[in-house]
């Protein structure tokens, strides 16, 4: 439960490798957070320097089955969730997909299905508890799909949609979401590619997060500016979509 200034007390990342998420992570921690649940595949070890109580839990975007029960184990474990936030997913390029649609699939699947899966089971638990806020990354790429990534952007603009809809569906409840939507942001995602213009980087998308959850904004484009010039772009003739550069 938030305190009396409205400083978030237990965090749930799922995705716990996310470089956005951890970022997020430590600022909330910074803030006043004590109790954080790291959920990712694999075997992850608790990062070293935060100042709270940190769990690990397994957790597999694919394994929808299994998805209920992280999230009851990370509430057994701290409690009321404050903040979760569904950070996960892989990026891949069009061409590996346009080679092997099998991959494109299992690619949509983790970045679109299994945040429906998650976000509904959150939500769930959000709206029995009466507060709490889901933060969901979406992403510019949905936002127009570009033909240089359109397996991966269309899975984003399914996302966006379906965090909007969520959105309304908790109206009421005392529970939220935000939707977060990164224009290129440099990390360990895109390593080896070139910044496009309006590029951010973890921190810069950490911080505008943590600005919008204590703001209480449904969604927050990172940077600021992304959320006029996409405004236009969707006003872009399609002719001329297609010919942006990849």
């Amino acid at each position: 439960m938030r305190d009396a200034l409205g400083a978030v007390g237990s965090v749930l990342l799922l995705g716990g490798r996310s470089e956005i998420g951890m970022e997020i992570v430590r600022l909330l921690v910074g803030l006043g957070a004590s109790r954080v649940v790291l959920a990712a595949r694999g075997d992850l070890a608790p990062p070293a320097g935060l100042d709270a109580e940190v769990h690990v839990l397994p957790f597999d975007a694919l394994d929808v089955r299994s998805h209920a029960a992280v999230l009851a184990k990370a509430v057994d474990l701290v409690g009321d969730l404050d903040v979760v936030i569904s950070a996960f997913g892989v990026l891949g390029s069009q061409d590996d997909y346009d080679a092997d649609p099998a991959a494109a699939a299992e690619a949509v699947a983790v970045n679109y299905g299994g945040h429906v899966s998650v976000g509904l089971h959150a939500a769930r638990v959000l709206r029995v508890q009466g507060h709490g806020t889901l933060v969901m990354l979406s992403s510019v790429a949905g936002a127009r799909v570009r033909k240089a990534n359109f397996v991966y952007g269309s899975a984003k603009a399914g996302l966006d949609g379906f965090a909007q809809g969520l959105g309304d569906a908790l109206h009421g409840s005392g529970a939220r979401v935000l939707i977060v939507r990164p224009g290129f942001v440099v990390g360990r995602m895109t390593k080896g590619l070139p910044p496009a213009p309006l590029s951010s980087t973890p921190r810069q998308v950490a911080l505008a997060t943590v600005r919008a959850l204590r703001e209480g904004a449904s969604s927050v484009w990172v940077p600021r500016a992304l959320g006029p010039a996409f405004g236009l772009l969707r006003l872009l003739p399609r002719p001329l979509w297609r010919r942006l550069p990849r």
